[in-house]
């Protein structure tokens, strides 16, 4: 099940085919590297490096210590496939305000080292999508002369820079089609959160990356099938 929430409330409930519908919910550009000047540096002069003598491996005693430890770790339990939004969700994401300004809110991305964040609003609800891109536009970076402007970005509050209204999923519904969502919209992560708006979590691509690679292993066709 997905939502969109605004600082309205509520203002889709329904799967994933009609979200395009909901006109405020833009397509956000992927983000782009950042290309700074430097001063042209000297070359350095190339020495090349001698290659490190690596000993041979042997497999069989490698083998032999891995059943080992697998026996005194005893019975493994069997895995579970990934197929739920709360299999791989971050619990306790980080959240802002949306009256904080935007300086603030980018140290508290800083700290807690991720790009973006849900917007909260006093009553716990969902009210919109806070991305780091959003706070440090492209187009003023690079030239001194846009300092002015770099500094009244960052004290203006989250609420004129944040995505609004914003997707949001249920904690129950299946990966492949927060998959969807993703490429569909271009957004980095969704909020998770209930029938009110009320965050759970958030789930991003990064999240469902480390599925992919995780034990037990993502399973993204698993159980009886549903259109997308």
């Amino acid at each position: 099940m997905f939502f969109v929430f605004g600082p309205s409330g509520q203002m889709y409930r329904g799967g994933p085919e009609n979200l395009s519908h909901v006109a405020p919910v833009r397509r956000v550009q992927r983000p782009q590297a950042l290309h700074t000047r430097t001063l042209d540096a000297p070359d350095e002069p190339f020495l090349p490096v001698s290659p490190q003598f690596t000993p041979p491996t042997n497999l069989r005693l490698q083998d032999a210590v891995s059943a080992y430890a697998q026996v005194e770790q005893g019975p493994q339990l069997a895995r579970q496939p990934l197929t739920k939004v709360s299999d791989v969700m971050t619990a306790n994401a980080v959240s802002v305000p949306p009256d904080a300004l935007v300086n603030d809110a980018w140290q508290t991305l800083a700290e807690h080292k991720v790009a973006q964040a849900p917007v909260v609003d006093a009553q716990g609800r969902v009210v919109g999508l806070l991305l780091r891109a959003d706070m440090a536009p492209l187009d003023l970076l690079p030239e001194p002369g846009a300092v002015q402007q770099a500094i009244d970005l960052a004290r203006r509050p989250v609420a004129e820079v944040m995505v609004s209204p914003v997707p949001t999923v249920a904690a129950d519904t299946e990966l492949r089609r927060v998959a969807a969502v993703l490429l569909e919209t271009g957004l980095p992560g969704l909020p998770v959160t209930d029938d009110a708006g009320a965050l759970a979590g958030f789930i991003s691509r990064t999240d469902i990356l480390r599925a992919v690679a995780a034990d037990p292993p993502l399973d993204l066709w698993s159980g009886q099938a549903m259109p997308l």
